[in-house]
């Protein structure tokens, strides 16, 4: 992927579409997001819009990944500059825990996005009403290398739902939705910032229904997992969709590799939180990028350029946070 983004970077430069501050000293940033059908590109395509245009020296181009398992990789081999991720693989990947047991990437947290709300979607019609009832059906747990399907292989075996009581099938939200609309599957999961247009999408055209998780459920999840939380999908967020949805939660953090200079992500950082409105244009729940939130919700510790900011800021860093010595 990265080579593509630079192959159209290069294009760019020599059409004249980036700015007077691209020189042969470019530097050319690469960032890791997902599919189309969900949040993380068109914030992605925001952030390199931002970085384009505003830290000199920089282009910055988004590219399509399969996703936060993948992103950590593209990340840790130098592949992306950043990425988006999901707290639970950030976490994971950074202590070298879970899937990434035994091999520690080689990352840091860069700011927190937004939270990513986790949806369990039928059609009405199914008659699929609870999680249990996902036993001896054909679910999408999300694309292979996402964070919805990391998240997944974690919090349905919790509430008494393991990949070996249903028909397992890996899919982008686009397909996913795709395969509710045809009747491939009976149900799709996605862990998104609500609303996202793939289940928009399907909402316009057959009639939905998020299956809640019961209070004894998110307990579970929640004590066996520190970095999820309780979350509820606002009755009215899809069409058709007229009660809030009790479900859980996991933070977004955009990741760097260890490696960058202290400067370059300082100046990244900088111009995130002084241009928030172009973030703010593609997606609302940019509201909680914020400095003071990168304290509060980071997963793991902080590249050595944006603890200069929040220092600059006046925002104190957390012991947990501060970059290894």
């Amino acid at each position: 992927m990265r080579k593509y983004g630079v192959l159209f970077a290069v294009l760019a430069l020599l059409l004249g579409l980036i700015p007077s501050n691209a020189s042969a000293r470019t530097r050319f940033i690469s960032i890791g997001t997902g599919g189309t059908g969900g949040v993380y590109y068109p914030y992605g395509g925001a952030l390199a819009e931002i970085w384009t245009r505003y830290v000199k020296g920089v282009s910055a181009v988004a590219e399509v990944t399969g996703a936060s398992v993948e992103n950590v990789k593209l990340v840790n081999r130098g592949e992306s500059e950043v990425a988006e991720v999901m707290g639970d693989v950030a976490y994971e990947a950074y202590y070298g825990l879970g899937r990434f047991k035994g091999k520690r990437q080689n990352i840091y947290a860069m700011f927190v996005m937004y939270p990513n709300v986790y949806h369990v979607v039928t059609l009405k019609k199914s008659g699929i009403r609870k999680l249990q009832d996902l036993k001896g059906k054909r679910v999408s747990v999300g694309a292979p290398g996402s964070g919805t399907e990391y998240m997944s292989s974690l919090v349905l075996p919790a509430v008494g739902v393991p990949y070996s009581s249903f028909k397992v099938y890996r899919l982008s939200f686009v397909e996913t939705a795709n395969a509710l609309k045809d009747g491939t599957i009976d149900v799709g999961i996605w862990c998104v910032g609500p609303p996202t247009s793939s289940i928009m999408d399907l909402a316009t055209t057959h009639e939905i229904y998020i299956i809640p998780f019961s209070d004894e459920e998110v307990k579970k999840v929640t004590s066996k997992y520190k970095y999820y939380s309780r979350a509820v999908i606002p009755a009215g967020t899809y069409k058709g969709v007229d009660q809030d949805v009790q479900t859980v939660s996991v933070w977004n953090v955009a990741i760097v590799n260890k490696n960058l200079p202290e400067d370059l992500v300082y100046q990244l950082v900088k111009a995130v939180f002084e241009h928030q409105d172009y973030l703010l244009k593609v997606y609302p729940g940019a509201k909680y990028t914020t400095p003071e939130n990168i304290v509060k919700y980071s997963p793991i510790p902080l590249h050595p350029g944006v603890v200069k900011y929040l220092k600059e800021k006046g925002i104190e860093v957390p012991e947990r946070l501060l970059p290894e010595k």
